[in-house]
């Protein structure tokens, strides 16, 4: 993955402007009342710069979308990058494989800022009386994803991929995949036949393929 210098710093200002604008003055994580956190077994003289340093960006590097359908996300939520906790703030890189998809899916903790770094985006969220609204993006537009709604994003491209960075204002936003929480989280067949409306042929046929897709 190639980023070009004005890229690079148009992204670090972006951060900086949207996440001090956009999240600190909405519901966020609590505060608190220490300069940061340290995780449980770690001695607090040992801890360096590096504590505070996070690579696992570099991987990206070596990203390889050949036969892929969904967006590959790399995060630095708290969970990889334990520095964050109690920050208020992560980040997830996403990778788009040519007309590629990020399915539908919620963060239930924090709202989402994206940032496109290459190549077009349709995206879109559903808000709490089923209205869709709807966006084609370019480098380097932005849109906000409001904290808990129904969201998505698809690469328009069939010859490239696509790539951008997601900024959340928790630092542990949580993922909520629609097809595999309604499809692959153990709801019986006869259940979701009624919920849909249709038959158990059908929601068998999508149980199946969302458990695969889950299991890779």
């Amino acid at each position: 993955m190639y980023y070009c210098t004005l890229v690079c710093s148009f992204i670090a200002l972006a951060m900086i402007l949207a996440l001090a604008n956009s999240f600190l003055g909405n519901a966020r994580d609590p505060d608190i009342l220490k300069d940061f956190l340290i995780p449980t077994g770690l001695d607090p003289s040992n801890i360096t710069s590096q504590f505070f340093t996070y690579t696992g960006f570099r991987e990206l590097v070596n990203v390889n979308t050949t036969g892929k359908t969904a967006a590959i996300e790399t995060k630095a939520s708290m969970k990889e990058f334990p520095a964050l906790e109690g920050q208020a703030v992560s980040i997830a890189a996403l990778t788009y494989p040519p007309s590629g998809i990020n399915p539908p899916h919620v963060h239930p903790r924090a709202a989402e800022l994206l940032i496109v770094l290459q190549g077009v985006l349709e995206v879109g969220f559903v808000d709490s009386t089923n209205k869709l609204f709807k966006q084609t993006l370019q480098v380097p537009d932005m849109f906000i994803f409001p904290k808990g709604l129904v969201h998505f994003q698809v690469n328009t491209r069939s010859d490239s991929p696509a790539y951008a960075l997601g900024m959340f204002g928790s630092a542990n936003a949580g993922t909520v995949s629609l097809p595999n929480t309604v499809f692959a989280s153990g709801i019986s067949a006869e259940i979701l036949a009624k919920a849909f409306k249709t038959d158990l042929e059908t929601i068998s046929k999508l149980i199946a393929a969302n458990n695969i897709t889950k299991a890779a």
